[in-house]
């Protein structure tokens, strides 16, 4: 089959496309003709060495092994089953949750043992996946496109709005907004639990579409006054930050929430390491999260809520499989909408 590996730790040139076996489903285990998979921040800072290199370098204590096969927005067609799988799942479209864990449930992405698909596990920037038949469920949407753009970035997300127990009554910033984290952030803290949102975006160009996905104000992190914009249009300090920026809009994220607010993060495109003063922290009563994917259960909410119209795929521009390494170029580019899919 037709595979893009990553050979090493460095910039897109280690990115590689290849011909390699298929794997065969295990016991448990189905076999994925992948259709579509969408580009994550993870498997770009995984090539990158973000994470780190050798042993730190995955989710895993011995690192990420090379070459590896990424992605981990996975939909396709089930065409092959292993032992103990029912062969009537044959033909079935699929999203796959995109980690295996021996925790327990509500617990299963703090696990130890938490392994991730495109990291400890080849992904689906392939033509073929195989992965545990638990861990796919129905599609919710009807195309396999539109289905892919939710597994990483939408469980981020929904258990970021569930962590800090999103109410109506309440005022919610998000950072990164145009971006697959943030447009989901946006979508669920508004039309799931019907928050009031404060989207920030690069280019105010985005307001309408932003207004669309359900935020009630865009503002641009180039004002040079930010903290005080997002203020008077909230008309008060803001009940929490859903964060995916880091350093850039630290500060400012401190500075707008109200005492008794609570700062969620789960990347940090905008710079990986800050400075704090402490004093802001415990004056100010701030609860602190760190939030990466979710729980298996939280993953079923998110796609009843697809299913169910109340958040919708956003979808900046596709690609090829063959196209891997100009569209993870193109995924760091500020502006686009959504998410970038590959299309094997």
């Amino acid at each position: 089959m037709k595979a893009v590996q990553v050979t090493g730790y460095g910039d897109v040139d280690m990115l590689e496309v290849v011909d390699i076996v298929i794997p065969p489903p295990r016991k448990g285990e189905v076999l994925v003709k992948v259709k579509a998979c969408a580009i994550n921040n993870t498997e770009i800072w995984m090539r990158e060495g973000a994470y780190g290199t050798e042993e730190k370098s995955g989710w895993r204590p011995e690192g990420v092994q090379f070459p590896r096969v990424p992605g981990s927005d996975i939909t396709g067609e089930i065409v092959e089953v292993g032992a103990d799988v029912s062969e009537t799942l044959v033909g079935k479209s699929v999203v796959l949750f995109p980690f295996t864990s021996s925790g327990t449930e509500g617990s299963e992405h703090i696990s130890d043992d938490m392994s991730f698909i495109g990291s400890e596990y080849d992904g689906g920037y392939a033509e073929y996946v195989a992965w545990p038949a638990e861990l796919c469920y129905d599609m919710p949407l009807s195309t396999y496109e539109e289905s892919a753009v939710f597994s990483v970035s939408g469980l981020t997300a929904w258990h970021m709005v569930e962590q800090i127990q999103a109410q109506p009554s309440e005022t919610i910033v998000v950072t990164g907004a145009n971006g697959g984290v943030g447009s989901l952030n946006v979508q669920i803290a508004s039309k799931v639990f019907g928050s009031k949102v404060i989207a920030i975006v690069g280019d105010l160009a985005l307001e309408e579409k932003m207004k669309e996905l359900g935020a009630t104000h865009v503002l641009s992190y180039r004002s040079a006054n930010l903290a005080e914009e997002i203020v008077e249009v909230n008309g008060g300090p803001v009940d929490s930050v859903l964060d995916v920026v880091g350093d850039a809009l630290f500060e400012t994220s401190l500075e707008v929430l109200k005492k008794g607010g609570k700062f969620c993060i789960s990347g940090s495109a905008g710079g990986q390491k800050t400075q704090l003063d402490f004093r802001t922290l415990y004056l100010k009563h701030i609860t602190f999260y760190g939030s990466v994917l979710g729980t298996r259960e939280e993953f079923k909410r998110m796609l009843g809520a697809i299913s169910e119209g109340k958040i919708k795929p956003v979808i900046d521009r596709t690609f090829s499989l063959e196209q891997a390494g100009e569209a993870q170029t193109y995924f760091k580019h500020s502006g686009k909408l959504g998410k970038i899919v590959l299309l094997p």
